[in-house]
């Protein structure tokens, strides 16, 4: 999947194998696997059999990545320190996916209200 291409909206779910995330973020799962170990702020779960499950945040984090390295063109110890930078948290293209997201929830939800 190209950088420039939309993403795929985040199901409403808890948990996300590493596969549904390859999926939602445009990357295999062996860079999934390498992000983990040069990002601390994923903090995937392992259950029975050494199973990686994501939560919805992060699902989110992995695109905040994808989209520094990727789009942006950092390297990874840049956007290592970028995300644990205090300007994180006024970072507009982790507020514009959170805002895409959350409009194609709510036009979910509204088709489903129509129906």
């Amino acid at each position: 999947m190209a950088a420039a291409e939309e993403l795929p909206p985040i199901p409403n779910r808890i948990y996300f194998t590493i596969g549904d995330v390859s999926k939602l973020c445009g990357v295999q799962p062996h860079v999934l696997r390498y992000w983990e170990r040069e990002f601390p702020q994923l903090g995937t779960v392992k259950r029975r059999g050494n199973r990686r499950y994501y939560q919805r945040k992060d699902v989110m984090v992995v695109r905040q990545i994808r989209s520094l390295l990727y789009d942006q063109q950092y390297t990874i110890a840049g956007a290592r320190k970028r995300l644990s930078g205090e300007d994180m948290k006024e970072d507009t293209t982790q507020s514009m996916l959170v805002v895409k997201q959350l409009i194609v929830e709510l036009e979910e939800v509204l088709h489903d209200l129509r129906t």
